[in-house]
């Protein structure tokens, strides 16, 4: 029985074909909600979403699910805990589409200083305002905070520099790269910039970030660009801003965004002028879906000729602190069973085993990560064993 894959965001026909042709029953429906997806992926073994959110109701209700691919980087679509407690697997596709998300927030920039759609409506409706808006600051020598510098803020970062503009950025880890500029403390680069790009993955402690206080370090009249998720921002605060200091926002991403690919939206910021919204299309371009697709392609075919899964997201990190033990062996049957049947005795969990075999098949070697240290006695038995050549067992 061949491997069913069920497609419930759109995807590009060659890769499609790409599934089949590797012998995969394909099941392709990209305009599934996520109210449809409890009975459609109820005999499916794997499914690939975009935005399309994966509810713990799917998951409990899927029979034959084993790995779950977030066709993009952010996973917080797909309920993980849920995942966790049925065993299955959850992968992303980092990094393949921060060219175009990055494209789009400068778009954003420039539609915020020259106020191009402003231009595209009025026209549009017969009105003819070139005095109003001649008025634009321009890029040059403006200081943008890029927020969050993984690969989408890095893009960010290298166009905003072609553009002439000096940038700042805040992350978690080192910052590194020629013409960029660290900063450590919001409340001391917040009120110099002119630009505020956010690029941060939702997190417990991403969430709700930019509130009334974030909002207070912002000088009046900047911008502010979200093309991440909508729980960074708290938008009861962002429209104070806007109200208070005249700040100009632009958003991919938006509370109450629809879940349906089409139809009616409703959210007060059709309301308020100084706030543009674009379709959550951040890596919607041909270029990032088919670099995108490419990549969950691999991921499918890797895991099923070998197991492997690439960018596996829900898998336990091994704790700081464990034990390594290290066995090598003859490679026959059983040998590894007395080990194992040695540590279950001892009442210890292996955290991951990997057992490589020489050249020649006639020795292996296998490691083990355990949550606790093996006892002396037991080091003994499995040394004693005749089938096994050396133990080591270290703390790590």
């Amino acid at each position: 029985m061949s491997t069913s894959v069920l497609i419930a965001d759109k995807f590009p026909d060659k890769y499609i074909k790409k599934l089949i042709d590797n012998g995969l029953e394909v099941i392709y429906e990209p305009a599934l909600g996520e109210n449809d997806l409890p009975e459609k992926a109820k005999f499916a073994d794997i499914l690939v979403v975009r935005s399309t959110r994966v509810t713990s109701g799917t998951i409990e209700a899927s029979k034959n699910l084993n790995l779950i691919i977030r066709a993009g980087a952010g996973v917080n679509n797909i309920d993980i805990p849920a995942a966790n407690k049925k065993g299955i697997y959850v992968a992303n596709c980092p990094g393949m589409n921060s060219v175009a998300v990055a494209e789009l927030t400068l778009g954003l920039i420039i539609s915020l200083d020259r106020k191009i759609p402003d231009n595209v409506i009025d026209f549009r409706n017969g009105k003819w305002n070139k005095a109003k808006y001649s008025k634009a600051d321009g890029l040059m020598g403006k200081s943008l905070a890029i927020i969050g510098y993984g690969n989408i803020g890095k893009e960010v970062a290298k166009r905003a520099l072609a553009f002439g503009m000096n940038v700042y950025v805040k992350d978690v880890s080192r910052i590194e790269g020629y013409g960029i500029k660290d900063f450590s403390e919001f409340d001391k680069t917040l009120p110099m910039a002119d630009i505020i790009s956010i690029h941060l993955p939702a997190t417990p402690e991403t969430k709700g970030l930019f509130n009334d206080t974030m909002f207070s370090y912002l000088k009046e009249g900047a911008l502010v660009i979200n093309t991440s998720r909508a729980d960074i921002i708290d938008e009861d605060a962002m429209i104070k801003a806007i109200k208070e200091k005249n700040i100009r926002v632009a958003l991919d991403v938006f509370k109450g965004e629809p879940e349906e690919k089409t139809g009616a939206v409703n959210s007060r910021l059709r309301e308020i002028e100084n706030v543009y919204v674009t379709h959550h299309i951040g890596a919607s371009t041909t270029q990032a879906q088919n670099a995108v697709a490419e990549e969950t392609i691999d991921i499918i075919l890797g895991y099923i000729q070998s197991g492997l899964i690439a960018h596996w997201v829900n898998k336990s990190r091994i704790k700081d602190q464990y034990y390594q033990l290290v066995v090598k062996h003859y490679d026959k049957p059983g040998v590894l069973a007395e080990v194992l049947d040695v540590l279950r005795k001892g009442n210890i969990n292996i955290e991951e085993v990997e057992n490589v075999i020489f050249d020649g098949g006639m020795v292996a070697c296998c490691t083990m990560k355990l949550v606790s240290p093996a006892t002396d006695e037991m080091l003994n038995e499995i040394k004693n064993n005749k089938d096994v050549l050396t133990v080591s067992h270290v703390a790590v």
